[in-house]
């Protein structure tokens, strides 16, 4: 099982206009999917960085500190072993579109994700 590289960014902030404004007009960012909930930006990597507002209520699991998601081989089999030595999970395993993601706490107290994209 393999530890790839960072594939995704999730932040949930009381500062969403300001997030997006940061994103938008000093990054120059363009969102792929955008609303008063989420503003969801692709980088040239694939890697996907998500702002979420207040009014997101499917992520209100995050706290204040950015969540990172890690890609790896096999999400489903990387949480089983990760179960077993007793991490954990917020979410279920949620698969769409070819991936297969779900949040975990970290002994930090952070929350961190592991995704998986099939090949």
């Amino acid at each position: 099982m393999s530890l790839h590289r960072l594939g995704w960014l999730g932040v949930r902030t009381e500062r969403f206009d300001e997030m997006v404004a940061l994103f938008e007009d000093a990054l120059e960012l363009v969102p792929f999917q955008a609303d008063d909930a989420s503003a969801r930006y692709r980088l040239d990597d694939g890697t996907e960085l998500h702002l979420y507002s207040p009014a997101d209520t499917d992520h209100e699991f995050f706290g204040s500190a950015p969540v990172v998601g890690f890609v790896v081989d096999d999400a489903a089999r990387l949480r089983r072993r990760m179960e077993d030595a007793g991490v954990e999970f917020l979410t279920p395993l949620e698969t769409v579109g070819g991936s297969s993601w779900c949040h975990f706490r970290a002994p930090d107290g952070n929350v961190y994700e592991i995704i998986s994209r099939d090949a």
